[in-house]
């Protein structure tokens, strides 16, 4: 390990050793070597081309898709003493031409540019002029044009080797299968360079997945039983969603703000900033938004729809608890999530290798909402890699079917006997309904519709008194997400019968399905200071309120100040020298210059304030 780089490290950041593979991914790309990374957000990306640029002569080009962003990343290098700068389309002519001569004169150690300014001739001419030390591609999952955040002008990035073939590159991203990661390697031109893969495992999220009842009153419950008055991420489907549940959250007392593309920018922009600068704001979102949010104190990412992807769902769900500490992974389910989400893929633009490609990732998603088995150890098993917890387990214990095991039970004769309506209903009537009508059939329903078209005449009238309507939705759901029961793309979402539903009907196939719990019943979690003695707790909080005055006088976030985790061990050991502040894990030089007396003033202050015995 070049010693330039822990000291750096130590000096600049912090803290006090590498992490995982950072040593060797920074070691590598010192030496000047090409890189690609994959891993888990939260997990130290940044580090591994931040300390790099600062070791290696010139200056580090950040590539990076987030311009809303790139003030606040500059802010929170600039906090510990980087000497960092952007150029994109907010600045205005005179505030570009100040960076560029810092740039040329040698004065950044870091660059931020976005990929649509780095295609301009230039651009590219700047680059030519002054000394860069590397080039860092983040966010690379980008390029791929079957992932979730393809942006286009990612893929003009090979360009980087064919014009500065002798800069070493690192391409960064938070999630990839090894099908994606070898087109971002195809597509970066990175196929000879050398591939990290650390774990995906985030210990400190428990992943909870709930059936869908009432899903914004579900939110609620959560939100005030296990996360007062903490920041989350609540992700819908639609942007009329997002309105509505924000508007819910905020007549129940949260503050909460939406965040879709339906909202003109300047909104946009001025709810994220609150998001990230103010305390225990909710930001109920489109999957529009989070990408490259470094906000660290997320303590929960709630999902009221399914998502696409597996992918997709660990993206925003890794977007909870960066700084390490306990977080939540909260998802309600439901049949017309997996009904419409079907009906989606049939309906998509593209051909049928496309549709494929999106039905393997949906079947992906559902498999893992309905397994009864660990879901920590599925998910990983997704991203290629096998789960065993640190007594060797291949349980994780923090998620809801380790914490509340599931049960699973034989469902061939109810899937049968729902199979069997669908048929006597197009074969006797050439009809097609939806869930809700079939399953008033089984139940011997009278409604207006069941007598209209006379279907009490049909044999499985009233032969499914055995389940409640609730568990047959559950039945519905589970055969479509096993590829048991289609859904037409006509726009009303009828059930049809697919291939495989023949296996079940003649009894060649067993159908084994997760019985739903009536409520979630998983430990719940505690707030982030629970296991801070009183004392400790209360410094915490005086702490945070600090933090917030500071960062507001400032005009940035409050984690570029400090992160909950660097509180919590200040209040833990109650510094009472710089020597001792200098000690805790994310105080380095800069921070310890800045706010040094200030928070030890303050544990002072705190230690006088508590009564004795």
């Amino acid at each position: 390990m070049d010693p330039r780089a822990v000291e750096t490290l130590q000096r600049v950041f912090g803290y006090e050793a590498f992490r995982g593979e950072q040593s060797e991914i920074i070691s590598h790309v010192v030496a000047g070597g090409d890189a690609l990374v994959l891993m888990p957000t939260g997990g130290g990306k940044s580090l591994c081309y931040q300390i790099p640029a600062l070791v290696r002569e010139g200056t580090g080009v950040v590539i990076s898709p987030l311009i809303a962003l790139m003030q606040d990343q500059v802010d929170a290098l600039r906090a510990v003493g980087v000497r960092a700068g952007f150029l994109n389309s907010t600045q205005d002519a005179e505030q570009r031409r100040q960076t560029e001569q810092a740039f040329l004169a040698g004065e950044l150690d870091l660059l931020y540019l976005a990929p649509e300014r780095l295609g301009l001739e230039s651009a590219q001419n700047l680059l030519d002029r002054g000394r860069v030390s590397l080039f860092a591609i983040d966010e690379a999952h980008c390029v791929s044009q079957w992932g979730h955040d393809f942006r286009p002008d990612y893929l003009r990035l090979s360009m980087l080797h064919e014009r500065w073939p002798s800069i070493p590159r690192i391409a960064l991203t938070a999630t990839a299968t090894d099908a994606t990661r070898r087109e971002i390697a195809q597509r970066l031109q990175l196929t000879d360079a050398r591939q990290f893969v650390a774990s995906f495992d985030r210990p400190n999220i428990q992943y909870r997945i709930v059936p869908k009842n009432d899903p914004k009153q579900q939110l609620l419950t959560l939100l005030r039983t296990e996360h007062p008055g903490d920041a989350g991420i609540v992700y819908c489907l639609s942007r009329n969603s997002v309105d509505a549940t924000a508007e819910f959250l905020t007549q129940q007392g949260i503050p909460a703000l939406p965040y879709h593309a339906g909202l003109d920018s300047a909104t946009r922009q001025r709810n994220q900033s609150r998001f990230l600068r103010e305390d225990g704001i909710v930001m109920v979102a489109t999957i529009a938004f989070g990408m490259g949010i470094d906000k660290p104190d997320v303590r929960f990412v709630a999902h009221l729809d399914l998502p696409k992807s597996v992918e997709g769902y660990y993206q925003e769900t890794g977007r909870a608890g960066r700084d390490g500490l306990p977080s939540t992974a909260w998802l309600a389910y439901g049949l017309q999530d997996v009904v419409q989400q079907r009906r989606m893929i049939d309906s998509s633009e593209g051909d049928a290798a496309h549709r494929r490609r999106l039905g393997a990732h949906l079947d992906a998603m559902l498999a893992l909402c309905e397994t009864i088995e660990c879901r920590r150890t599925q998910l990983l098993a997704y991203f290629g890699q096998d789960y065993s917890n640190a007594d060797g387990a291949p349980a994780c214990g923090n998620c809801d079917t380790c914490l509340t095991p599931a049960e699973s039970w034989d469902g061939t004769v109810p899937a049968q006997k729902l199979l069997s309506t669908v048929v006597r209903l197009w074969r006797e009537h050439h009809q097609r309904f939806g869930a809700g009508h079939i399953i008033d059939i089984l139940l011997g329903k009278q409604t207006a519709r069941v007598e209209q078209y006379g279907h009490d005449a049909l044999t499985t009238f009233g032969i499914g008194g055995e389940l409640r309507e609730a568990e047959w939705r559950g039945v519905v759901r589970q055969l479509l997400a096993q590829g048991l029961l289609g859904v037409t793309s006509d726009g009303y979402g009828t059930l049809v019968l697919t291939e495989a539903s023949a296996t079940v009907l003649n009894g060649s196939r067993q159908v084994r399905l997760r019985r739903d719990l009536e409520k979630s019943t998983a430990r719940t979690r505690k707030p982030a200071v629970a296991d801070l003695p009183g004392e400790a707790a209360g410094l915490f909080e005086r702490l945070r309120e600090w933090r917030a005055t500071t960062a507001r006088a400032q005009g940035v976030p409050a984690y570029v100040v400090f992160g909950d985790a660097t509180l919590r061990g200040i209040a833990a050991t109650k510094p009472a020298s710089l020597g001792d502040l200098a000690g805790i894990s994310g105080v380095g030089e800069k921070k310890l210059e800045s706010y040094g007396e200030q928070v030890l003033a303050l544990v002072a202050e705190s230690a006088e304030a508590t009564p004795v015995g």
